[in-house]
């Protein structure tokens, strides 16, 4: 992750990159350290959060688990209409969400192969790789995967390539937590591993729960959002809602999605705390400029230095460790009330 300066700044490049897509696109993430120690507001390190279960070990199946039932029947986020004659036994995916989804769920051992970003949980760091944000379409095809787990906004030219060729993809696009947790639900359908997705999907909801739960009285902080220089998030993105959810108010839900910051809306705002990713860099290129912005000075938040680096890719990567950017979340906000 840290080849120092180069490798950081290649990073934050790429980073901003994929902001940018997610105007109209949904984030896969850049490699982060999960294990990265994150301050709260009392100026203590505490280790990142650890909310999702370990996606290594599959979860034991219960007697009540569901089995599906073949032929089954699917319509994707593209609005195709899928059918499998029996469970896949051979995965690629194209996007780390659906990576870390599919190992969540116990089905690991089906995957052949996964995109360059994937890099959790360590054993995809073995897998055939098929291209980063280009999907390499000779690649997939030469797998003979019976099942493409992909992003219907990130993947348009390569699903519909795939799909020419014959290929089964399914393309899935959740806009909020609750979706999310529906689309680890559906993978283990169409897997048959309900028992390994119920309970990832049992673990997601008591998160949430939880966290709703503790901040529900509390003082909703203006917070500011800013995930690669100079852009920050709106509403209708699944991080403004789990700002929200977390005890935060964006102070950027007036627009949607992903947009440019408005230095002089930011300062009139005025938020309470200024969130931001860590990317592994020795000095955060966006703390250095909000620091360098005129009268970003003047803002509580800078004066009294509530700024806080969160794990970036639970926080946005649309699969099982949304619990755990949740979570997070909600430590940098309620450090009080949320342990």
């Amino acid at each position: 992750m840290k080849n120092v300066m180069l490798w950081s700044k290649m990073k934050t490049a790429v980073s901003l990159l994929l902001i940018m897509m997610m105007v109209v696109l949904a984030a896969c993430g850049v490699t982060t350290d999960t294990d990265k120690g994150t301050t709260n507001n009392n100026g203590q390190t505490e280790q990142g959060a650890s909310a999702s279960p370990s996606p290594e070990a599959t979860p034991e199946p219960s007697e009540e688990a569901s089995q599906t039932v073949y032929p089954y029947e699917v319509t994707d986020a593209t609005g195709t209409v899928i059918t499998f004659e029996k469970a896949p036994s051979a995965v690629v995916t194209l996007v780390p969400s659906e990576t870390e989804t599919i190992f969540a769920i116990g089905a690991g051992a089906q995957v052949v192969g996964v995109d360059e970003w994937s890099n959790y949980p360590e054993e995809a760091a073995s897998i055939a790789k098929i291209g980063d944000m280009k999907t390499n379409i000779e690649a997939v095809a030469a797998l003979n995967a019976d099942l493409i787990l992909a992003s219907s906004s990130m993947n348009v030219d390569a699903i519909t390539k795939l799909r020419e060729l014959g290929l089964n993809v399914y393309a899935s696009n959740p806009k909020t937590y609750d979706e999310v947790v529906a689309k680890v639900e559906e993978i283990g359908k169409i897997m048959n591993m309900q028992a390994g997705a119920a309970e990832v999907a049992k673990h997601m909801r008591e998160v949430k729960d939880q966290v709703t739960s503790a901040v529900k009285d509390a003082e909703k902080k203006k917070v500011y959002l800013e995930f690669s220089p100079g852009w920050t998030v709106g509403s209708g993105e699944f991080l403004d809602e789990l700002l929200t959810l977390a005890g935060g108010t964006n102070i950027s839900a007036a627009q949607s999605g992903w947009f440019e910051v408005n230095g002089e809306e930011v300062i009139t705002q005025n938020p309470q705390l200024i969130i931001y990713p860590d990317f592994g860099e020795e000095k955060s290129s966006i703390v250095a400029g909000i620091e360098a912005r005129p009268g970003w000075d003047t803002i509580d938040a800078v004066k009294n230095n509530q700024l806080f680096a969160v794990t970036n890719d639970p926080l946005v990567r649309v699969g099982p460790r949304l619990a755990d950017g949740l979570l997070e979340l909600a430590k940098a906000i309620h450090p009080e009330l949320v342990k």
